[in-house]
């Protein structure tokens, strides 16, 4: 396939065109985008250790290295688009590792099998770089089809908001305005949750009819900005996957268990009739949206393996065959030879090093554990890097892909009869890389479609984002390892509840007692959603995730779907959508870097903010934080519209 005939085709062109006066590569803004990556990812891992939750950088970083750049011009010379978007790249590989870090190692606390200090933040770190470099290198094949050849059907909301972001910051003038006034929107908003809790970050009622019935929403700017950029089809089908949920599955479990006197399996303290919604879907539905990702991945795993043999045939295609003319600019991988190299390389060192996969565990057990590594982690880097570019990384269900992984690899070993210590470590460790591959290549997914439509050279890109995975492991693996030395986790403090799931799935599995029929509901769904024509994947992740937080994103997606049939028959509709979009950037910008600020503070104070002291009379709070929503909403609305004047 000819890249450059198929972009102009679809009638493509870059910000910044393949012949450009502009340097591509620079040290300088990698260093500066791998510093505040650092911060950012010690920030982010706090946070998830905290409430189980990690916010994607990618967009926050674009903002970041403008003002870096910019403020430091006179030390590394005048600063571009592609500066920026180099340092981006390079930092935001930060939170995909917390992302994969603080899903998995916690356990090992848990068990007290945590290593020493100095050999634990070691073997942590290099675990955490092997799975960020394995994302990346098993990416590079994939991105000339799921980044270029899918441009039109695959948006990555995160990276066209970055480059949204990046674009109108290098415009400069009215139109950074939509993008100004939406991050400023978003981080007030944020800031009034998380630091003054002047408003509730969530929203929910109980039906009266349907026991245990509960709806609920995150009246969040960057989950309305999330909607406004996917749009109303996806939105509607997560939507509806969550209303499964909450609507259906909940009250089901609640109404045939509530007679039995004592707990119900995988639950052992509460019988049902006692336990909360909240409570029911943490120990019940949790494992049935698990069955219905995996199942689902699956199934996505399946429809891509022509686009998989396709990457991998036209990479190995470029080593025999030796172009006469060198690729333009902007379709500029590194070689495969170095995916293959690097990638057999890392696989090696898992197995044999001593920090590797399960320390001190016999040599045919590694052995069994580096095959399990490079199966699993080529897989659900495909299937991530498909997921992200329809939900985004906030949505991206790596916890559901490690636990397939834990599910998978602790089946293996049960059969094998290793189930002592040695084999939970390893199916840990394997899940710990694999989860990291997984979700950075999520991350860099985000980071080449912003190249993509900003005109970077994804070499750069690809250099960059080793650069930032191998540096900021360590600052990651230094947070949550000394963490858990001091506070431990599973307690009040650090509850790390992804952690938790990983540790019931390889204990319930070694031990043969996992709710194998919750998993089998929720892969039986998958299977109904695939055979209804719904895309199982949005769907399953719909079921997994809260309904509070697919809420917001189904209403953002309903006010595109609202403005773009409203201006149809406008001549300026493109670029009332485009300012629309902006907006919708800045409201993801904006509380993207006020949430991290947040976690920074909450690191600093060893706590989460006081708030300040202040509270609106008894039953205010849901109604002003869903009347801010609405003004947010009402901001957009009136942001869609063309900065110049156009007639009908």
């Amino acid at each position: 396939m000819n890249r450059p005939a198929d972009n102009q085709a679809q009638g493509f062109q870059p910000y910044v065109p393949d012949q450009t006066a502009f340097r591509d590569f620079h040290l300088a803004p990698i260093l500066l985008g791998v510093v505040a990556g650092a911060v950012l990812g010690a920030a982010n891992a706090y946070l998830g250790l905290r409430v189980g939750l990690t916010i994607s950088t990618s967009i926050p970083l674009a903002v970041i290295m403008v003002v870096l750049l910019g403020a430091l011009s006179l030390l590394f010379g005048k600063s571009n688009i592609l500066y920026a978007n180099l340092g981006q790249t390079a930092g935001s590989a930060s939170s995909s590792l917390a992302s994969g870090v603080i899903f998995t190692i916690p356990a090992l606390f848990m068990w007290g099998l945590a290593p020493p200090l100095g050999t634990g933040l070691l073997q942590v770190a290099f675990l955490a770089a092997c799975g960020g470099c394995l994302g990346i290198l098993f990416m590079i094949p994939l991105r000339p089809f799921l980044i270029v050849r899918e441009h039109l059907t695959l948006p990555y909301p995160e990276g066209t908001a970055s480059a949204a972001v990046l674009i109108a910051a290098d415009a400069g003038g009215a139109r950074a305005r939509n993008v100004l006034l939406g991050l400023g929107a978003g981080a007030l908003h944020k800031a009034g949750v998380a630091i003054g809790r002047l408003w509730p970050g969530e929203v929910g009622m109980t039906l009266p009819v349907i026991p245990k019935a509960q709806l609920g929403i995150e009246p969040s700017p960057a989950l309305l900005g999330v909607g406004y950029v996917l749009g109303y089809r996806i939105g509607a089908i997560m939507v509806a996957g969550g209303l499964l949920s909450w609507l259906v599955l909940i009250p089901t479990i609640a109404h045939f268990g509530s007679a039995a006197p004592s707990p119900l399996f995988p639950e052992t303290e509460l019988p049902l009739a006692a336990m909360s919604p909240d409570q029911i879907w943490n120990r019940y539905i949790r494992y049935i949206g698990a069955g219905a990702v995996a199942m689902a991945g699956l199934l996505a795993v399946v429809r891509s393996l022509p686009v998989m043999f396709d990457s991998l045939r036209s990479g190995l295609a470029g080593l025999r065959a030796r172009a006469t003319a060198a690729p333009v600019r902007t379709e500029r991988d590194l070689p495969m030879i170095t995916v293959l190299v690097g990638a057999g390389a890392i696989i090696v060192l898992l197995a044999l090093n001593p920090l590797g996969l399960g320390t001190g565990a016999p040599f045919a057990l590694r052995a069994v554990a580096a095959v399990a590594v490079t199966v699993f982690s080529f897989v659900f880097v495909t299937v991530s890097s498909r997921i992200v570019g329809l939900v985004g990384v906030t949505s991206n269900p790596t916890s559901g892909m490690a636990i397939v992984t834990l599910l998978g690899t602790s089946v293996i070993f049960a059969l094998l009869g290793w189930t002592d210590d040695f084999g939970k470590v390893t199916v840990l460790t394997i899940g710990t890389v694999v989860c990291v591959a997984a979700s950075i290549a999520g991350d860099i997914s985000q980071d080449l479609k912003t190249g993509y439509l900003i005109g970077a050279t994804p070499r750069s890109q690809q250099i960059a984002e080793l650069t930032g995975a191998i540096v900021n492991a360590g600052v990651v693996a230094a947070v949550v390892y000394l963490l858990g030395s001091v506070y431990g986790f599973g307690g009040e403090d650090f509850p790390a509840p992804q952690a938790t799931l990983a540790r019931t799935v390889i204990e319930g599995v070694l031990r043969s007692d996992l709710p194998w029929g919750l998993v089998g509901i929720g892969a039986a769904i998958a299977l109904f959603a695939q055979l209804l024509g719904v895309p199982p994947l949005a769907f399953a992740v719909g079921v997994y995730l809260p309904l509070a937080t697919m809420t917001p994103v189904f209403l953002g997606g309903c006010l595109r779907a609202a403005l773009d049939h409203w201006n149809r028959e406008r001549r300026d509709a493109d670029e009332r959508r485009d300012q629309g979009v902006l907006f919708g950037s800045g409201l993801i910008a904006g509380e993207g870097l006020m949430g991290v600020g947040t976690a920074g503070l909450a690191l600093w104070l060893g706590r989460r903010p006081p708030g300040f002291g202040w509270q609106w009379p008894a039953g205010w709070a849901a109604p002003v934080a869903l009347a801010l929503f609405i003004a947010l909403a009402g901001m957009l609305v009136l942001t869609s519209r063309p900065i110049r004047a156009s007639s009908r």
